[in-house]
């Protein structure tokens, strides 16, 4: 059907609105920045894996990274190439099946590299083996999100690897950031040369890992090009991976939900959405932040008793399923639309049926502005669950 994208009048039950124009904007420009840096970047399943969208992908990219056994199978199944892969901890039942999915497989530790890596290799031989290393600097501010913090448990740091590496290992991965601008992985980058480059001459690749947000408006792309022109000149022989998974759904569609109800207490007005905070938009709660609403703005609590300002609440029993306080332009009426805009990526890869609340559907918005169904979600989905 075709749809307003201003409003989503046409909505009347939440939904995932993914609109294709925005991630062709972002594909486009993250392809370029990797042919004009002369580097890899491929599609990080923790951030963003609605598969149904891959095809769109393949005109782009050509690779995808995954952090488990099924988002390895996702990639090899669904997007259709061997994934690049790094755990935690793999584990003795998974590890064959992880093998035969990936065409990287990074292991976070020397005992798992040692328990794991010939296993691994003799199930594919062309297996490429690397190793996560920690350069014990990141500048991310949320504690939640830093792999470096002391008591880490990603990666090896410098003092730990012997100065001759096992022939097995021909990568390192190294991950610091989180949502961060390319002047940020300069710096990095500067930390990472101090405690690997000894290195360097012993690898083939080096993956930046994820973090590095391109597509947002204010990255400076030029510095970042720049910067992996400069780290190329100086290893020509090193493969150079990023594997960002924000930007790619960056500011790629909102969310749509439906007002139910509006009650008050000790002059706070609460509107009651058909959507949860800790069900369908889990990270606003975890980093936390106040999402964009579509027509409101942010406000602090001491407007709160004004008529127009609302705390959005949750449908779920959870007591802090809620979030405020947003000024809107009237009073706002039950069945009214509320649209929580960038609502694709992290948000749809770790929604969750708590309390078996209904799920918001899955839809793409085409480039004629007709919206196509891509998944909706029964009480069979929630039961499964439990099967």
């Amino acid at each position: 059907m075709k749809v307003n994208p201003s409003t989503f009048k046409e909505l009347h039950q939440p939904v995932y609105v993914l609109e294709e124009r925005r991630l062709r904007r972002n594909l486009e420009l993250i392809s370029n920045v990797a042919k004009q840096a002369d580097i890899e970047i491929i599609l990080a399943f923790k951030a963003y894996a609605l598969w149904k969208t891959f095809p769109i992908f393949r005109e782009y990219i050509n690779a995808t990274t995954a952090s488990s056994l099924y988002e390895a199978k996702l990639g090899y199944k669904e997007f259709g190439a061997p994934t690049h892969t790094f755990s935690p901890a793999y584990t003795d039942y998974e590890i064959d099946e992880i093998a035969k999915c990936s065409s990287h497989l990074v292991f976070n530790s020397l005992s798992q590299l040692n328990r794991f890596g010939k296993r691994a290799k003799d199930i594919n031989e062309k297996l490429s083996i690397g190793l996560r290393v920690n350069p014990e600097y990141s500048e991310i501010d949320t504690l939640l999100y830093n792999p470096c913090a002391p008591g880490t448990r990603f990666g090896v740091s410098n003092d730990k690897l012997p100065n001759e590496l096992s022939q097995e290992i021909e990568g390192f991965h190294i991950h610091c950031h989180c949502e961060n601008g390319s002047d940020v992985f300069e710096r990095t980058l500067t930390h990472i040369e101090e405690k690997f480059s000894k290195w360097f001459s012993q690898i083939k690749w080096i993956n930046f890992g994820g973090g590095h947000l391109m597509t947002r408006d204010g990255y400076d792309i030029d510095k970042l090009i720049q910067v992996l022109k400069a780290f190329k000149a100086k290893y020509p022989w090193l493969k150079v991976i990023m594997e960002p998974g924000s930007a790619f759904g960056w500011q790629t569609g909102p969310l749509v939900s439906q007002v139910v109800d509006v009650v008050e207490d000790k002059g706070i007005k609460t509107a009651i959405l058909n959507v949860s905070f800790t069900c369908h938009m889990p990270d606003c709660l975890e980093m936390p932040y106040q999402p964009a609403v579509r027509n409101a703005s942010i406000v602090d609590d001491g407007k709160q008793g004004d008529i127009s300002v609302y705390r959005l609440g949750g449908n779920s029993c959870l007591s802090g399923d809620w979030m405020g306080y947003w000024e809107f332009d009237h009073e706002l009426q039950v069945g009214e639309n509320i649209i929580f805009e960038d609502m694709l990526h992290y948000t749809t890869v770790k929604t969750n049926m708590f309390n078996g609340i209904t799920h918001p559907s899955l839809a793409i918005l085409k480039t004629d502005e007709t919206l196509e169904i891509l998944r909706e979600f029964t009480y069979e989905d929630y039961r499964s669950r439990m099967d």
